[in-house]
């Protein structure tokens, strides 16, 4: 007797659903990591925990260049940061942006440095207690 192994079309199906599921996972993790999304994030918490940590009358400075070159790259031309109250809001992209709070009740400015030619870092003055 010859036995020949037979292959289900089910099990093909199954292979295949699974592997386009996979596949979609694998593109939507490579996308979020290396995204404006993840940069919009990490800037708002990262600038709103230098708020948080500093004293009134307090001038800092915070190199953005590779959140510049993010927002150039997905055609956005504004301010990428802006502070609105207590909330810290980043945005390099036309249709998304991250919103972070700060916990102090600071009064605090942020705009882009104008010394140079070629904006490179943003200006962030906490002038004192509301």
């Amino acid at each position: 007797m010859k036995r020949r192994g037979n292959i289900l079309v089910e099990n093909v199906i199954f292979i295949v659903l699974t592997l386009i599921f996979f596949s979609i996972l694998i593109y939507f993790i490579f996308s979020r990591t290396g995204g404006a999304s993840l940069m919009e994030e990490e800037l708002a918490k990262q600038v709103a925990l230098i708020i948080d940590s500093s004293k009134p009358e307090t001038i800092i400075k915070i190199n953005v260049e590779d959140a510049l070159a993010k927002a150039k790259k997905e055609n956005y031309q504004k301010n990428i940061i802006s502070i609105t109250g207590n909330t810290v809001t980043v945005k390099l992209r036309e249709n998304g942006g991250y919103s972070y709070s700060f916990f102090n009740n600071i009064d605090a400015l942020v705009f882009p440095d104008t010394s140079s030619l070629e904006i490179k870092n943003y200006t962030i003055v906490v002038n004192g207690y509301k």
